[in-house]
């Protein structure tokens, strides 16, 4: 029985008038839910990030690192991810932890994810990244946070820099 059935049975023995209602509503979130997942798979850098979270957890600074995009940009992908509730999160410190969701909250999520890992499996761009991450994994997260925040930094600066120039 899926999600909808489940909760459409429950509810209409509420009532008539309540269960019809709540039966639309709860169609509506699982709408809702395929939707939220679809669009979470329809970026490249979000299936990356999955592929690289299907085993293990990973701190942020160790997916900007693989992904190549602005730490920024990387958090926006994760908030998407989380938000169709394909990745959980946790904080330790002053680091952000990302993994796989450990049970899917429905079939959708699940089946899509079974899907996925099956489909990019053998693609030569999530084998490189397994490649690249292996190499993340042998270098202290603490000095490559540090190194990102000094590489932006010295981005931050050096187009505020080109901005004055302009101006002239």
């Amino acid at each position: 029985m899926n999600w909808v059935a489940i909760h459409s049975q429950a509810l209409v023995s509420s009532g008539p008038q309540l269960g019809l209602l709540t039966v639309t509503r709860a169609k509506e979130l699982y709408m809702f839910e395929i939707i939220a997942v679809t669009k979470a798979l329809a970026d490249e850098s979000r299936v990356r990030l999955l592929a690289a979270l299907e085993d293990k957890e990973l701190c942020v600074c160790q997916l900007t690192e693989l992904i190549g995009l602005a730490s920024s940009t990387v958090s926006k992908h994760l908030s998407i991810l989380r938000s169709a509730r394909l990745i959980e999160s946790r904080k330790e410190g002053r680091w952000m932890y990302y993994r796989l969701a450990d049970a899917l909250p429905q079939a959708t999520q699940e089946k899509a994810l079974t899907w996925l890992m099956g489909a990019i499996n053998d693609q030569p761009r999530i084998r490189a990244d397994r490649q690249r991450l292996a190499e993340i994994l042998t270098k202290d997260p603490e000095v490559l946070c540090r190194q990102q925040s000094q590489d932006a930094a010295k981005r931050s600066s050096a187009g505020i820099k080109r901005a004055k120039i302009a101006q002239h």
